[in-house]
């Protein structure tokens, strides 16, 4: 069976425009209902696809966080290049790693991390997660269970360089969190049993934003965007994108 591959999508409303990122073996299914509500708001909302995201798992093993790093770049100029002057950022799990990055990079409207590491104290889970993701592309696939038992061992084996390079992304990030000084919203779901929810503590003390705010969602995992309080979740980030001082 062959899968459709997702794509990336913008959803052009109105002068305000924010910047949606998905997480690790993700893809803008993550974030298409929020963008889709903030449309209706007015908001206009573009959300990318990393490199090796929303493909099969070899794919996604033979990319690399810098690349990720760059598609995120490549996305904050679309917008740009479209016209929008004023962005904010919201990004999910590696999303948030990445909008955090993006955030003491350039010039932003605001930032909203959900979900977001910042100690990689976490690669059994990520690993864990990656292997139940491979296996279930591979079941989407048609693939009986000795091949994909077979590809999946080859898969792990062949992973180890991509998830140092993801934890060297995390402490790069998490060493300049300080130096960010736009307006920050930090989401953290309090069953989330993949990454160290003490992450959602750290960025909020050390960010440098007069304005910023954490707030703690009880029944939401790890994927929070599609997770059981997630229309709570859309207007609290509505709400706090409008209390930015955007220029319209």
């Amino acid at each position: 069976m062959k899968i459709k591959e997702p794509k990336e999508f913008t959803f052009e409303s109105g002068k305000r425009a924010v910047l949606l990122l998905h997480g690790f073996t993700g893809h803008t299914a993550d974030v298409r209902m929020l963008g889709r509500y903030l449309e209706k708001q007015g908001y206009t909302c573009h959300a990318p696809i990393y490199r090796g995201h929303g493909k099969p798992p070899e794919e996604l093993i033979e990319a690399t966080p810098e690349q990720w790093w760059a598609d995120v770049n490549d996305a904050y100029n679309h917008l740009s290049e479209l016209g929008y002057k004023e962005i904010a950022v919201v990004g999910l799990s590696l999303g948030g790693v990445l909008g955090l990055k993006l955030a003491y990079s350039e010039k932003i409207k605001g930032v909203i991390p959900m979900c977001a590491p910042m100690f990689f104290d976490n690669e059994k889970q990520l690993t864990k997660g990656f292997e139940s993701f491979s296996k279930e592309y591979k079941q989407l696939e048609g693939k009986n269970s000795d091949t994909i038992e077979e590809e999946i061992n080859s898969l792990m084996e062949n992973s180890s360089s991509m998830f140092e390079q993801l934890g060297e992304l995390i402490k790069e990030v998490k060493a300049e969190v300080d130096t960010i000084y736009a307006p920050a919203f930090v989401v953290q779901a309090e069953k989330d049993e993949m990454i160290n929810t003490k992450s959602a503590t750290y960025i909020y003390e050390n960010i440098e934003a007069d304005m910023k705010d954490i707030k703690w969602y009880e029944e939401s995992g790890h994927v929070i965007t599609l997770d059981k309080e997630k229309d709570k979740l859309h207007e609290d980030i509505f709400n706090f994108l409008e209390k930015l001082d955007w220029e319209d």
